[in-house]
């Protein structure tokens, strides 16, 4: 899943599962990676409960930051992230929260690229 929230930008999936009871992943856990380390600190800010998951930085991965939480924590935030949409513009809304200048052009980006499919 990739998802594009206030905070940033992240890419969710299947952590690996470690004891090979399972074909490589853990579905019961998941890995949450980012692109930025700021963008998981500021997810990670504003939901708590993601505070004690450590962020790991590996240099040989497609996607350097990352947390390891149970599925269902993250369950838990997507909910959250869900309840809070109060604004008619993301765009605008995450120039607002991040200040983030990058974040907010590869959003006009992703828009531009997705715009094209609905033509």
């Amino acid at each position: 899943m990739w998802l594009f929230t206030q905070y940033g930008f992240f890419s969710v999936v299947c952590a690996r599962d470690l004891t090979g009871k399972t074909k490589g992943i853990d579905p019961a856990t998941l890995m949450v990676r980012a692109r930025s380390r700021q963008h998981l600190t500021a997810l990670q800010t504003r939901f708590a409960e993601l505070q004690s998951y450590g962020i790991t930085e590996t240099t040989d991965t497609d996607y350097r930051y990352r947390i390891v939480v149970p599925k269902a924590v993250w369950s838990r935030v997507v909910n959250d992230l869900t309840a809070e949409i109060d604004y008619g513009n993301f765009k605008s809304r995450t120039h607002e929260k991040t200040g983030d200048k990058h974040y907010v052009e590869a959003l006009h980006d992703v828009w531009e690229v997705m715009y094209r499919l609905q033509e």
